[in-house]
Formats: structure tokens, C-alpha cells, sequence
């Protein structure tokens, strides 16, 4: 059975397995897509390959989450849910570098492809991000961040059941 794209959703693990806690995003995805998810919903190990993403989405999508390391100066392993507002990277420098894509300048890609084709990006996009504690060359994800995997498993669960009840918002989440 086909599911509409008004409520098809993305989530989206996004990371460099090589740079430790950058990880973060890739890791959830994997222990995510462990989990019985709605029909809806598809959960994608995108790494380091923020081009891919952004023509994935051009698939049509509803809902985007993305998950990712992200640095907001708080305890490492702290999570945060976030909800971007319309500012960003510009366009331009999305397209410099299709091998080092931030999630913002996905989006701002998807802007650019979404007026070229005529397709329309995800009505909702939200961040699932976790403070790192080191983003340096190696393996493996940090004792903090590691502990903060299965909880953001129990977030992005969470925000699948609400779905389209969220309100704008950024917060911290306790682990």
C-alpha cells in the first residue's frame, strides 16, 4: 500500500562514523531502525552524504527529522530538539562543498532544488541533536553520548506519535 506524501516522514541520520561523537546521528538511525516505526515512516543512515539527502527529499515528505551531533555549549550528551526557524546558511555556500554538507546547508540545497524542479520541501523539519564531547579522528561514540542514543530513540518515538502536534520550540532534554 502506497502512503500519501502528505504524511510520509524522514528521519534522517546524519554523521561522520570517523570523527567519534559526530557519530551520534548515524548510531541513533541504526538503533531506531531496530524499533517497529509506522508505515510513514522511513529511517535512512545518510552519514556524510548531505547531497543525497537533500534529492531525497525531493521525493516528497512531510516531516523531516534530522538527527545529529550538534554544539550548543551544554553538557556532552545533552539532547536537544529543535525546530529551525527560516535563517541559515545562504545558498551560495550550500553549494560549495557537496562533501562537507551541514544540515543547514541541505536545507538551503533543498530550497534551491525545490524552485528549479517545482517539488516542496518537508512541511516540518526538526532536529534531534546531541552536545558531543569530541569530534576528533577515531571510532566510537564517548561514554555521555553513547548513553544519550537510547533516549534519543525515545524522543524521535515520541515526536513519530505526535507528529503534526508540535509546536515551534527548542529545549533541552534531559538524559
Amino acid at each position: 500500500m502506497s502512503v500519501p506524501q502528505s504524511r510520509r516522514t524522514l528521519v534522517a541520520g546524519v554523521g561522520n562514523i570517523f570523527l567519534g561523537d559526530d557519530a551520534f546521528g548515524v548510531e541513533t538511525v541504526r538503533e531506531l531502525s531496530r524499533q517497529s516505526l509506522p508505515e510513514h515512516v522511513e529511517a535512512v543512515d545518510i552519514g556524510v552524504r548531505g547531497v543525497h539527502l537533500a534529492y531525497q527529499l525531493l521525493e516528497g515528505y512531510h516531516t523531516l527529522i534530522l538527527v545529529d551531533a550538534t554544539m550548543r555549549g551544554g553538557e556532552p550528551g545533552t539532547l536537544y530538539l529543535i525546530e529551525p526557524g527560516e535563517g541559515g546558511v545562504e545558498v551560495e555556500q550550500a553549494l560549495l562543498d557537496g562533501h562537507r554538507m551541514s544540515p543547514d546547508s541541505v536545507l538551503a540545497l533543498l530550497g534551491t532544488l525545490c524552485a528549479g524542479t517545482g517539488a516542496s520541501p518537508p512541511h516540518r523539519t526538526l532536529v534531534v541533536g546531541c552536545e558531543p564531547a569530541c569530534v576528533e579522528e577515531g571510532l566510537g561514540l564517548s561514554a555521555p553520548v553513547a548513553a544519550a542514543v537510547p533516549e534519543a530513540v525515545r524522543l524521535v518515538l515520541r515526536l513519530l506519535e505526535a507528529d503534526h502536534d508540535l509546536e515551534p520550540r527548542e529545549e533541552h532534554v534531559p538524559c
